[in-house]
């Protein structure tokens, strides 16, 4: 559905923060950083995963972070495609979401998931804040592959040798990856 500019142009301040807010969820999901997954859910909101449905904020967190834990060793989220149509103080964004998951087996093997998603989210807004109230998930695609990465060395793409000369630095969860410290040293006390 084609939109007017002009009412585009009146609403990039809160497109802008929508956006936002799912990058924040993002690097929320990858670092396991709780405050971050909290201040982008209302307290109230709930998510329908696949898997399990959360009734609140507290329910997300419980039912995701000690699988995480337990099952991944890393995870990446990517947002690519974001359609934003706002009515007032609620919005619909179906987000396209790619994600990259390296698991355990019961084994202690490892292997790795790729998946596409979308994020079918209604966004409210509530004294200035806009913030997910709903989400359901639904997956398009995944794949899973063989280990094929020697992380554990800090080494990637064994062809082409990235880590070989010096560790690659690697993402890791909060408070150890990189970005935490980067942040700090950028922001210091203004954070």
């Amino acid at each position: 559905m084609a939109r007017k500019i002009s009412k585009i142009a009146g609403e990039l301040a809160d497109r802008e923060a929508m956006r936002e807010l799912l990058y924040r969820y993002c690097r929320g999901i990858d670092r396991m950083d709780e405050d971050e997954i909290r201040a982008v859910y209302w307290p109230d909101a709930s998510d329908e995963h696949g898997n399990f449905i959360a009734r609140s904020v507290d329910e997300f967190v419980a039912a995701t972070f000690p699988v995480i834990a337990e099952k991944m060793e890393r995870t990446t989220h990517t947002v690519l495609n974001m359609l934003i149509e706002i009515d007032g103080d609620v919005a619909f964004t179906e987000t396209y979401v790619r994600a990259f998951h390296r698991l355990w087996t019961d084994t202690g093997t490892t292997y790795d998931r790729m998946s596409s998603s979308r994020f079918l989210d209604r966004m409210a807004r509530r004294d200035d804040e806009w913030r997910i109230e709903h989400r359901v998930v639904v997956r398009d695609w995944f794949r899973e592959f063989p280990d094929s990465c020697l992380w554990e060395n800090g080494q990637m793409g064994r062809e082409l040798g990235y880590g070989k000369a010096r560790p690659l630095d690697i993402g890791t969860r909060k408070p150890d990856d990189l970005s935490y410290r980067v942040r700090e040293r950028v922001l210091g006390h203004r954070s």
